[in-house]
């Protein structure tokens, strides 16, 4: 496996792949900067590309992503966040409305738990994901969640 750290204003974030794609996208742990896999091997020019998208995007000059993904999870979580990827750039949903989006009404404990083990947030939006009422949990804190949606200019439902 290998990695390679981004240094952010919110904080150094950890990208981790291989040759086939994005695995994981590590956020910061409170204060702390993301642990490197422990059979990893960095490798900057793998994620070269990957880091520049990403800073545009913080930077808010970069609505999407041209990046190969390659996720590894269940197929109901695999269903979950390609519904992800088709919310649109500054707009939110709720758990509920993801849910009856895949066809799975009644289903937003569930997809809330799929959300929340997204392993490529940012690059798979779950921040776009808001609870009912309010802003609902983040992997990366509700601070995180909050200053991305304002970058997006996204305004949760209520």
């Amino acid at each position: 496996m290998r990695y390679a750290p981004l240094v952010t204003e919110y904080g150094e974030m950890l990208l981790i792949g291989d040759a086939r794609g994005l695995h994981e996208l590590r956020l910061p742990e409170g204060a702390c900067s993301p642990t490197p896999p422990s059979d990893g091997v960095r490798d900057d020019a793998l994620f070269a590309g990957a880091r520049a998208e990403l800073q545009a995007y913080l930077a808010g000059r970069r609505h999407s992503f041209n990046l190969t993904l390659a996720p590894h999870g269940s197929a109901f979580q695999l269903q979950v966040w390609q519904a992800l990827l088709r919310i649109p750039y500054g707009e939110t949903v709720t758990y509920g409305q993801l849910a009856e989006r895949i066809g799975k009404a009644g289903g937003a404990q569930a997809v809330g738990g799929a959300v929340g083990a997204n392993p490529l947030p940012l690059l798979i939006p779950c921040h776009r994901v808001v609870a009912a009422r309010g802003l609902g949990g983040y992997r990366g804190g509700e601070s995180l969640k909050q200053a991305l949606l304002t970058l997006e200019g996204a305004v949760p439902r209520s």
